[in-house]
């Protein structure tokens, strides 16, 4: 009885694992194109960046520092905006204040590609699926339905059109996996160049009297001064 029942929606075809393939290329494409978009608008020369920081950190021209980051869309200015204002607490609020906006926003660089990762590693079964499901089919068919009057040709034709899904499968599957191997090295690269810029602020931390950023409230003085 569940044989029968397995057979009957095995022979309705391949045709709606198609449409399902069609619908994550759409998914893939689209997400592929807005994590090319998100990256691009936060594309920054971080060798040129680095070195004003360090110029400006060497100078003790913390505001100055502060200046080059803030307002930017870069994660990695976002990153460094988040250190500087607690450079005035020491190298550990400092680097403490990086790690929690790196922690903060690496979920949103991630973004999606675990679901872009997904469809390339399971769009080729999908369409084997559709496959095996079409060879069903065909050979039904060329038993004739039970009649035993099946035409070879039309069956091989339903086998042919079986292939497809397993085409159409590895097509979706290609671009999606190629696209977030290389998004994926993009996210490294990205989370590399934070690393690099948190460890050469820490690296030229002076601890000195200055100005308040903004939002910074002002440091108090040690207890038992002007004694």
């Amino acid at each position: 009885m569940l044989t029968s029942l397995l057979l009957r929606l095995t022979l309705v075809g391949a045709e709606w694992v198609l449409w399902i393939l069609v619908l994550l290329s759409v998914i893939s494409v689209a997400l592929i194109v807005d994590r090319c978009i998100y990256f691009y608008v936060r594309r920054i020369d971080a060798d040129a960046l680095g070195e004003e920081l360090e110029k400006a950190l060497q100078a003790g021209d913390v505001r100055g520092a502060f200046d080059l980051v803030k307002g930017s869309e870069a994660i990695e200015c976002a990153v460094i905006a988040a250190g500087l204002p607690a450079l005035r607490r020491g190298a550990t609020a400092c680097g403490e204040a990086m790690l929690a906006a790196k922690a903060r926003m690496r979920p949103v660089v991630d973004a999606r590609l675990s679901i872009l990762a997904t469809i390339g590693s399971n769009a080729p079964f999908i369409g084997l699926l559709g496959t095996v499901l079409g060879i069903v089919k065909a050979a039904h068919d060329l038993a004739g339905g039970g009649s035993g009057t099946g035409d070879p040709n039309a069956v091989m034709a339903g086998v042919f059109e079986a292939l497809v899904a397993t085409a159409v499968g590895l097509f979706v599957a290609i671009p999606a996996v190629v696209a977030f191997n290389l998004l994926q090295r993009r996210v490294r690269n990205t989370m590399a160049n934070v690393d690099s810029l948190a460890h050469m602020v820490l690296a030229n931390v002076r601890v000195e009297t200055r100005k308040p950023l903004p939002g910074e409230a002002p440091l108090a003085p040690p207890v038992g001064a002007g004694r």
